[in-house]
C-alpha cells in the first residue's frame, strides 16, 4: 500500500514534566512531583503520530538555533519525517511547555511559544509543491493564525483537503471556516466556537450542527474516554471510544488528528477512519509523555483486532 502523504504545519515544543497526585491549585505548592522531559508541540505531535501510523510526512515549522531545537529535528528524523521545511529561527528559542499530569491523567498545560510564534506564511508559501502533492493538509492553532489560514488557502487552490485541529481554544474567522474539510474540536474548543456547551451526545450534536452551518465540511467532536461525535452531510453518529486506563492524556486529541489523516488518506470510510484514530488516541493516553506516547501502526491495529474479535464474542 502507498504510503498518504500529510503535510502538517504546526509546532514543535520541548515538554517538561511533572508528575504529581494532582494538579495544584492557584497559590498552591505540591511536593514529590517526578520530573521528566519529552518531545512535544501539538504540531509535531501531530506529524509523529501520523508518521508511526504509517504515512510519509512532510513538517512545516520553526525552532529556535539551540539544544532543545537541535533534539527536536534529530528526533523528527529519527521518525522519518521530511524536516526540508523545518527552519532554524536565529532570533528566537525553541517552543517550550510546562505539563503537570495527575494520576488520574488528566493534565494542565503553559506553553512560550518561542520560534512557533515566528512560523509565517512565507514559510508556508515553500512547502507549497509539498502541499499539492498530499493527501491531506493538518494543522492546528499553536502557531499565528495567518499562518493557518495560509496554508488553508493554499490547500484549497490545490483542493488538498485541511483537517483543522482548534486547539488551543480560540474563535476562528469565517473564512477559515469555510476552508476547513474536517473540523476536530474537544468539548471545550466546541464550546468556544459555537457557544453550546456540550455534556453528551445530544450538546454535540447540536453544536456540530453549529459549526456546519458556518461551512465546515464535517465535523468531528472529539469527547474523551467515550469517543467521538460525527457530523457530515448524511452522518450523524457517536463513534464510542476504547475503554483503557489512563495515565497521562496529554497528546491524545494530536494523536487522534493524526491517525485520522492517515485513515483517510488511505482511504477509508469517514466512520472506520474516525475509529482508528479512536484506538492510536486510547493507546497514548496509557503512555506518559507527548510524542513517547504515540502509537506504532502495529499497536492501533492490534488493538482494533481485539475490539472486533471480542465484539463477534459478545454476539454469540
Amino acid at each position: 500500500m502507498t504510503k498518504p502523504r500529510i503535510v502538517v504545519v504546526g509546532s514543535s515544543n520541548t515538554d517538561m514534566i511533572i508528575k504529581l497526585d494532582r494538579i495544584p491549585q492557584p497559590g498552591e505548592t505540591i511536593l514529590g512531583g517526578e520530573f521528566t522531559t519529552a518531545a512535544g508541540g501539538k504540531g509535531a505531535n501531530q506529524a509523529v503520530a501520523a508518521a508511526r501510523a504509517g504515512g510519509e510526512i512532510t513538517f512545516v515549522a520553526r525552532v529556535g538555533q539551540d539544544m532543545f531545537g537541535e533534539q527536536a529535528v534529530a528526533g523528527f528524523v529519527k521518525d522519518h519525517l521530511r524536516v526540508q521545511y523545518v527552519l532554524r529561527d536565529p532570533k528566537a528559542p525553541s517552543g517550550v511547555a510546562l505539563i503537570f499530569v495527575a494520576n488520574d491523567g488528566e493534565n494542565s498545560i503553559a506553553v512560550a511559544s518561542g520560534a512557533n510564534g515566528r512560523l509565517i506564511p512565507s514559510d508556508v508559501k515553500k512547502a507549497e509543491r509539498a502541499i499539492a502533492g498530499a493527501n491531506s493538509v493538518l494543522m492546528q492553532l499553536e502557531t499565528p493564525l495567518e499562518t493557518v489560514q495560509a496554508a488553508a488557502r493554499s490547500a484549497a487552490r490545490a483542493k488538498v483537503p485541511v483537517i483543522l485541529n482548534p486547539a488551543p481554544a480560540r474563535k476562528l474567522p469565517a473564512e477559515l471556516l469555510r476552508l476547513v474539510s474536517i473540523l476536530t474540536p474537544n468539548e471545550t474548543e466546541a464550546e468556544l466556537l459555537t457557544g453550546i456547551a456540550v455534556r453528551n451526545e445530544e450538546s454535540a450534536a447540536r453544536a456540530a450542527e453549529a459549526l456546519l452551518a458556518r461551512g465546515v465540511k464535517t465535523v468531528i467532536i472529539t469527547l474523551g474516554a467515550r469517543g467521538a461525535f460525527l457530523a457530515e452531510a448524511s452522518t450523524r453518529q457517536l463513534v464510542p471510544g476504547f475503554k483503557v486506563k489512563p495515565v497521562d492524556t496529554t497528546a491524545a486529541g494530536d494523536v487522534f488528528n493524526g491517525a485520522l489523516a492517515v485513515a483517510l488518506g488511505e482511504g477509508r470510510p469517514l466512520i472506520e477512519a474516525v475509529r482508528f484514530a479512536n484506538a492510536a488516541a486510547a493507546i497514548s493516553v496509557t503512555r506518559l509523555g507527548a510524542q513517547p506516547s504515540a502509537p506504532a501502526r502495529s499497536e492501533i491495529e492490534k488493538l482494533l483486532a481485539g475490539a472486533k474479535s471480542a465484539g463477534r464474542r459478545t454476539r454469540r
